[in-house]
């Protein structure tokens, strides 16, 4: 490709992101999606070899991974892997289909690059997805991130029927209880609702004939006390990993901004310091070795290298490509090598945890 067509490409970019952002949030992430399905996706380069890392026993090309909400549905995993992406989270997906919450639902800050969606977990349910994934391509790492019927009577059975379906084929599974967005869900990261729940999980788990690495996400809106909690039974269960964070239900980042006083949960770049602080204090509670996903704010290649000086083992992001578009990848992707480099780090697990301390201590900050 020569540099005309560098240029050609970079401009239709720009043009196709500024189309979709006169277009309302989810107008726009639904256009997305079908321009992916449609083989419209770009080609990432190959990672540079810096890059690759392990993960709950999965080999990725970068730590760098679609969070679930994108691609709910299990539509364009593909796409995405081939845009650049070390791995996807697919979901969140619940037993039954569900509309989820009245539109409209999403909405930008653009002067913030933050978003606030109070979605409530809309999609088509297992057996859509199920059959989605069943033909994925040999090499694409794909997590399924389960969650609860807003209407089911026992949220635990829903999580236990998300093991049961996609352990045969899911990298690895993510329990969801950290939506704000659905009544009573973050109810079960309280102790003893906790422990039921990860203790049906594992048990469900052993039951199964492959045994998929189950990972848990949590809020970043916790105290010291709770956060203890957490890790405590986190430890004593069994699973095998923690994503921090989910949205955050607090406004202080970007009050007075347009749509600021949206209900919903919160993310993109307003939510960076928060979640990543939150990151930093559960590494300090967990030890240096449990695998941990950092997600939350991620915007720039300095970004996920703090998100990963925090503590973070591989990070996820989102709501930036709101505002950066899927070419966002390659740029985080190329700073992050060129930071391995030149700190003279074998590899991108070198970063893991080297500002723990003063990320926990909020000392550090984006």
């Amino acid at each position: 490709m020569g540099l005309g067509d560098l240029l050609r490409n970079a401009a239709v970019q720009k043009f196709a992101q500024d189309v979709l952002m006169r277009m309302d949030a989810e107008t726009a992430h639904r256009t997305t999606i079908n321009a992916l399905k449609f083989g419209l996706a770009p080609s990432g380069a190959p990672s540079p070899t810096n890059l690759q890392t392990v993960f709950c026993g999965l080999d990725l090309p970068n730590p760098i991974g679609m969070a679930p909400g994108f691609d709910k549905n299990a539509e364009v995993f593909g796409p995405l892997a081939k845009a650049g992406f070390g791995f996807v989270e697919v979901g969140t997906v619940t037993p039954r289909p569900q509309k989820g919450n009245p539109i409209p639902r999403v909405f930008r800050i653009p002067d913030a690059m933050g978003v606030i969606n109070r979605l409530g977990f809309n999609n088509e349910g297992h057996e859509a997805a199920f059959e989605r994934l069943k033909d994925r391509a040999p090499g694409e790492v794909v997590g399924v991130n389960i969650g609860a019927n807003k209407d089911s009577e026992d949220f635990v059975a829903d999580y236990i029927a998300g093991v049961k379906a996609f352990s045969p084929l899911a990298d690895y599974l993510t329990a969801n209880i950290s939506s704000p967005n659905t009544p009573g869900l973050r109810n079960l990261q309280a102790e003893d609702a906790l422990k039921r729940l990860l203790d049906a999980l594992i048990e469900t788990r052993a039951a199964q004939p492959r045994q998929t690495p189950i990972l848990l996400k949590i809020a970043p809106d916790l105290e010291q006390a709770e956060m203890d909690s957490i890790a405590r039974t986190v430890l004593e269960s069994g699973i095998d990993g923690l994503i921090v964070s989910n949205t955050t239900i607090s406004r202080d980042t970007v009050s007075g901004l347009e749509n600021a006083g949206q209900a919903g949960g919160l993310s993109g770049k307003p939510l960076f310091n928060l979640a990543t602080r939150r990151l930093a204090q559960m590494r300090l509670r967990l030890g240096p070795d449990f695998p941990i996903i950092g997600v939350g704010g991620i915007h720039s290649a300095q970004s996920a290298v703090a998100k990963l000086e925090a503590g973070a083992n591989v990070v996820q992001l989102y709501s930036a490509l709101v505002y950066g578009g899927l070419e966002m990848i390659e740029e985080i992707k190329s700073g992050l090598s060129q930071e391995i480099a030149a700190r003279g780090l074998a590899n991108v697990a070198g970063l893991t945890g080297t500002a723990v301390e003063d990320w926990a201590e909020g000392r550090k900050a984006l």
